[in-house]
């Protein structure tokens, strides 16, 4: 039999800031607003954009563009670099602002939350939801700043909430629920629909999926065994029907590390190092926010001729503290060829388990280094990031800049637990 489509009155909003690093910096600096701006994490000859206002997607600018590329459609573009202590703080208040109206509240990535309205609309929120997404835009140019806009979009599911927040940018409220479902996928292309990219296009084009409606009446069985073969077919089934698939997220960390492109065209051995020992520094303060130690290592080198190199080690026992990623680090990326200069660097740890720091050892030398790393987090939590730091890395503090994490809210929720 065919499942229906949910008739259930819309209970999740999925609320996305509008270009948010790119209207942040608008934001803070008005002399920016109504002019086309690109973000990037450094500002080099060959940077890539991150975020583009929407004066710049107006002229063609696209996030991931080169910056040379983009200079040729726009003369006038005005680049600038990232500064993570402004989204942390527009990311503090949009969380705050969600919370009010929910317990179940998930942040989805730096500029986009869901809230789930079940269980509070008969003692909390018995307003229109659709009342409180405007009110959710007023907040947050009243707590933000007057040049702020999002995106609010509402629905029976997690799918089309965020279907719902895209139909009309910037500054958009919907509504798709069983009455305008069929309208809506009418008016769209395959590829409008989120998770929908080129190669799931042609998949569902390989068995004469075309549009959206004709997704919508695939049968299940097809799904599953002739386009995503797998059980992603089933859950595409119920999510377009606007049942609910995407509630639940495994939560697993598989590898954590950081990388970095070198500031410098003809670094010097010990400029390489530095920005790798303040690379393993961070790395360790990731594994030790998350609760994880690890057991394996992997570097990784690309040259300035395109050439690149990775070694890795799975090692006998685990390790969390900063120096002992640095020292594992170290042994592999030492047997790194030296035929050219660095121009990327990067560190990974992988097979992760839970850490085992609050577990007391036999051995004295381990508690010690436990005992002093989380006095050094103490410290670097109460006062600010790195204010106690290796000396190997201490001259990369102010170059290495924090990326932005797309995807992943971690950063943001470690500065909220440090602050």
């Amino acid at each position: 039999m065919q499942l229906p489509i949910n008739k259930e009155d819309p209970q999740i909003m999925h609320v996305d800031l509008n270009s948010c690093f790119a209207t942040v910096e608008q934001q803070a600096r008005p002399l920016l607003r109504g002019q086309p701006v690109g973000v990037t994490n450094r500002i080099s000859k060959y940077c890539c954009i991150i975020a583009a206002s929407y004066e710049a997607k107006a002229l063609g600018i696209k996030v991931g563009m080169r910056r040379d590329e983009a200079l040729e459609l726009a003369p006038n573009l005005i680049m600038t670099e990232t500064d993570p202590p402004k989204y942390h703080y527009v990311y503090k208040k949009l969380l705050n602002i969600l919370s009010s109206y929910s317990d179940n509240v998930v942040m989805k990535s730096i500029d986009e939350g869901v809230i789930d309205f079940h269980g509070t609309r008969q003692n909390i929120n018995k307003r229109e939801l659709s009342e409180i997404g405007y009110e959710i835009k007023a907040r947050l140019i009243n707590d933000v700043g007057s040049w702020m806009r999002c995106n609010v979009g509402i629905g029976p599911n997690r799918f089309l909430a965020k279907v719902a927040a895209g139909l009309h940018k910037p500054d958009g409220l919907d509504v798709i629920d069983h009455n305008n479902l069929i309208s809506t996928y009418k008016a769209m292309k395959l590829t409008d629909l989120h998770g929908i990219a080129e190669r799931n296009e042609a998949r569902l084009n390989a068995v004469g999926i075309m549009t959206p409606i004709e997704f919508l009446n695939a049968p299940s069985e097809v799904l599953r065994r002739q386009v995503f073969k797998s059980v992603c077919g089933e859950d595409w089934y119920k999510r377009l029907r606007g049942h609910e698939v995407d509630q639940h997220s495994s939560g697993i960390v598989r590898m954590v590390g950081r990388q970095y492109v070198l500031d410098i065209r003809r670094p010097s051995d010990q400029e390489v190092r530095t920005r790798l020992s303040y690379l393993c520094e961070t790395t360790g303060m990731k594994l030790r926010y998350r609760g994880l130690c690890a057991r394996g290592v992997m570097v990784h080198v690309r040259y300035a001729n395109g050439d690149s190199w990775y070694e890795r080690k799975m090692f006998k026992s685990t390790f969390f503290t900063n120096a002992e990623v640095y020292r594992r680090a170290t042994l592999l990326f030492n047997k790194r060829p030296r035929h050219d200069f660095e121009r990327e660097i990067g560190i990974s740890c992988y097979a992760l388990t839970p850490s085992n720091m609050s577990q007391i050892s036999l051995l004295e030398d381990i508690n010690k280094d436990v005992w002093l790393t989380q006095a050094l987090d103490q410290v670097n939590n109460q006062y600010g990031e790195f204010t106690i730091t290796s000396a190997t890395s201490y001259k990369s503090k102010n170059v290495v800049k924090q990326k932005i994490p797309f995807g992943s809210t971690q950063y943001f929720e470690l500065l909220l637990k440090s602050g």
